[in-house]
């Protein structure tokens, strides 16, 4: 699902109530089947988000992959050995989203979109029900875009995981998404 709209139409905000980052002013927010945000802990182990502020400093140590291995987190035991399933998760990430032989590299010295794909791969390595993504073509070329746009698509076909993308830019995605809604000042105005 694609969701769009102008500046300040509620893009993010809809995706931080899905969260449980806020709560509803009115009304009630079903995620997954649960009510949120009381809820927030085991939707979250269902769900990966990619926010907008994914870049990260020059300076930052952490490598390529032990970025990605913090997208497992929730399932492991901190600072415990990886398992060869985890193995498995991380190097397929990695070949999803084109970054194998990255894996040494400090995040912090990759291109926008290079860091971009890698934080796309931590929210895949769980493999998640429940996949958002808030501009995930802000800095990556057009070329690329297509690449994320039929990723997301496989993903949804082969992994059976619910999709929202919220962008301003709408092509290619458009051409993928099941529906399409459009938000303006808060509401929606068109859905398709």
């Amino acid at each position: 699902m694609l969701i769009t709209g102008p500046n300040g139409s509620g893009k993010t905000t809809l995706l931080e109530l899905i969260l449980g980052f806020l709560r509803p002013l009115k009304g009630k927010v079903f995620v997954l089947g649960y009510l949120m945000p009381k809820y927030k802990r085991e939707v979250r182990l269902m769900t990966s988000y990619l926010p907008q502020d994914f870049m990260r400093d020059p300076n930052e140590p952490y490598t390529v992959l032990e970025v990605i291995r913090m997208g497992l987190a929730p399932y492991s035991m901190p600072f415990s050995k990886l398992t060869k399933r985890q193995i498995k998760l991380i190097n397929w990430a990695l070949e999803k989203v084109g970054m194998r032989g990255f894996e040494d590299r400090p995040i912090g010295k990759l291109s926008g979109g290079q860091q971009q794909r890698v934080m796309l791969a931590r929210a895949l390595v769980r493999k998640p029900k429940l996949l958002l993504l808030d501009e995930p073509f802000a800095s990556v070329d057009v070329e690329y875009r297509e690449n994320i746009a039929r990723l997301l698509r496989d993903i949804k076909n082969e992994e059976k995981t619910t999709i929202l993308v919220v962008s301003h830019v709408e092509e290619p995605i458009k051409r993928y998404a099941d529906q399409i809604i459009k938000l303006k000042n808060g509401s929606l105005v068109d859905a398709q």
